[in-house]
């Protein structure tokens, strides 16, 4: 899986209590200011306000995704957030955030 540490975009993988199990380098470099823990074992919910700690909720219990464009210095991003399923069963919660052209083209295929 190193393919995953290299690329250029944060990838966090969550158990079903919302502990961090998997956050991939960038991840770290992203989300941990200096002095911090790592990532690994924290709760995704410490680092969330109240209205996203209810997306993350609704996400878990319904299995559906929530998927967002955000503005963050300078840098335009897709959050993709999305149930972690194995064999039908869930086991936690991915969220994959990828930088993005602010003028990103879009294509229509048949």
């Amino acid at each position: 899986m190193e393919w995953i540490e290299k690329l250029d975009g944060s990838v966090i993988v969550t158990d079903l209590g919302g502990k961090v199990i998997y956050a991939n380098s960038m991840a770290e470099r992203t989300f941990v200011k200096p002095g911090e823990p790592s990532l690994m074992g924290r709760d995704l919910m410490d680092c969330h306000n109240e209205n996203s700690k209810k997306i993350i909720g609704r996400i878990m219990d319904e299995k559906i995704k929530n998927v967002y464009t955000i503005e963050k210095k300078g840098k335009k991003k897709m959050i993709y957030q999305t149930p972690w399923i194995v064999d039908g069963e869930l086991k936690g919660l991915v969220e994959l955030s990828l930088e993005i052209p602010f003028d990103m083209p879009h294509f229509v295929r048949e």
